[in-house]
Formats: C-alpha cells, structure tokens, sequence
C-alpha cells in the first residue's frame, strides 16, 4: 500500500482557479509524473505557497493523498526561472514546453527521463541563441524518448508530428511561430 503522504521535485505546468480560495495544479514530478494536486488557500493574498507554485517554476513539495484529488502541503522553489520570465519570446516557447509535456504525458506515469528533459531545456532557455531550433530539439527529443519517434531518425517538421500525437492544435505553437520568425 502507498504511503498517504509524499514529496517530490517538480516543475508547475499548469494551474487553474478552483473554488474561492483553492487553486489546482497539474506539476511534473521527478518520481510521479505528472500529478494534479489541489492547493488550498493559495489564493487569499496571505498565502505563503502563492509565489512558489506559479507556472514554470521548479520546486520541492510535498503532498498528502486526498480521496479525490491529492493535496500539496508544502511548496519550495528550487528555481523560478525569473530570468525566462522577463522575456516575452522565452515566456512563449517555456509556455509550449509545459503544454507539450501535459498533453503528451498521462497522470501518474513516471517519466524522470521527460523531467530531466524538462528542466534542462528550461535552463538552456536562459541563453540559448535560437529558440526555434531550441524548440525543435525539444519536440525531437521528447517524441524519442516517450517511443513517438524512432531515434536517429530525421524530424522535418516537427510542429506536424507532434499535433498528429497529441491529436489537438497546440495555440502556444502558432504564438512561438510568430516571435521566432
């Protein structure tokens, strides 16, 4: 049997508002995948969790098994990426890294290869020169390692390939499109 409480690194893709005060996340864990947590109270303006659970941000936390959804208990940032943030191209592609794993990913599959690769395209963000090629890689590398594509093999386009997997347009693409050009 699991145990009720557990605690991971993780990097937040997603959050919705739930509730007065309560906000869902969806986070890609190192040792979980990737996991939708409720976060109570994150949203009254006395919240200490409020800044270290916003999008892009890898951080530690841990979370308590909940009879629908699991709890996040205690957040950590390890790293906000601000300097990402600050720019509105990097902020673009970063957005299309955290849709691409969500959509690709399923919950609660464990993919610590996919959130090496998460992370370390996040931090090569911070300087690299061209984001377009910076986000083909991306797609290239997290097709081949989730099986969607043979490794070795040449991607031309991968913006295609990858809509074909996800089955659904991907709107942070068509933005990133627009800035790289």
């Amino acid at each position: 049997m699991l145990s009720r409480k557990y605690s991971s690194q993780g990097i937040v893709l997603a959050r919705r508002n739930y509730s007065e005060a309560d906000r869902i996340l969806i986070v890609f864990s190192e040792k979980y995948g990737k996991l939708s947590l409720l976060a109570k109270g994150v949203r009254r303006p006395k919240s200490r969790k409020r800044a270290h659970i916003e999008i892009f941000n890898r951080i530690n936390f841990s979370a308590a098994r909940g009879r629908g959804l699991d709890i996040i208990t205690e957040a950590e940032v390890i790293d906000a990426f601000a300097d990402v943030k600050k720019d509105l191209k990097k902020v673009t592609v970063a957005y299309f890294f955290m849709e691409s794993v969500e959509r690709v990913t399923r919950e609660g599959e464990k993919h610590e290869e996919i959130y090496n690769y998460l992370k370390s395209y996040l931090e090569k963000l911070r300087q690299f020169g061209s984001l377009r090629k910076l986000r083909e890689q991306y797609i290239y590398d997290l097709l081949v390692s989730l099986g969607f594509w043979p490794k070795g093999k040449i991607l031309i386009n991968p913006d295609k390939v990858l809509e074909d997997v996800i089955e659904h347009p991907q709107y942070s693409i068509r933005v990133g499109k627009k800035l790289l050009l």
